[in-house]
């Protein structure tokens, strides 16, 4: 599965995600969250990137984003990053990378797929044990998803066309809060390689 050599091109959706070098925190407190989020919403405007998916974890984050412009979608991360690692060790007295290398991004070229990913990322928060519940974890769009925040990181017409409403999204997530690991067979090597 390829993660870094990947074709960016107007109309593609691409699964981009990264972790803190050693596992460690890139968010301590709530104001890095928030911080990340404007900074977000700022370059995908600039760029004509739209935010699909995101989820951000305390060492980790997980960003589904469609390039709807000429601009790379792997443009967002190299410019949200660089700007808010400058900040994170300015503010915590650090020095060094904030990540364990380069990003990493997959085309997603495979609709299941896509569907999937979805869940997939707003589940992450589910998956490590932070929350019981999606909604409950503050830092992703599945709120927006729902219509239970006022957020704009989220492209609602996404939701309508491939789901077929919010409902349909929310049991769609439902179905695998129990059982996180069921995927359809084919889809399963592209989990696993997150999961490395």
């Amino acid at each position: 599965m390829p993660k870094r050599k990947v074709n960016f091109i107007q109309g593609g959706y691409y699964h981009i995600y990264n972790r803190g070098a050693a596992r460690q925190p890139i968010f301590r407190e709530e104001q890095n969250y928030l911080y990340l989020l404007r900074l977000l919403k700022k370059v995908t405007a600039e760029s004509n990137i739209t935010v699909v998916a995101y989820c951000l974890l305390p060492n980790h984050y997980h960003w589904l984003l469609r390039q709807d412009g000429d601009i790379p979608a792997g443009k967002v991360p190299t410019r949200v990053f660089g700007s808010y690692a400058q900040a994170f060790n300015k503010s915590y007295q650090r020095t060094g990378t904030l990540f364990e290398g380069p990003y990493k991004a997959i085309a997603v070229d495979n609709d299941t797929y896509l569907l999937h990913l979805c869940r997939y990322i707003h589940l992450n928060p589910v998956r490590h044990g932070l929350v019981a519940s999606p909604q409950d974890w503050p830092y992703s769009n599945y709120p927006e998803w729902l219509g239970q925040r006022p957020g704009t990181l989220v492209d609602k017409q996404f939701v309508h066309e491939n789901f077929n409403g919010v409902r349909a999204y929310q049991t769609f997530v439902g179905e695998s809060l129990g059982q996180p690991g069921k995927l359809p067979e084919p889809l399963q090597p592209y989990f696993n390689e997150l999961e490395a």
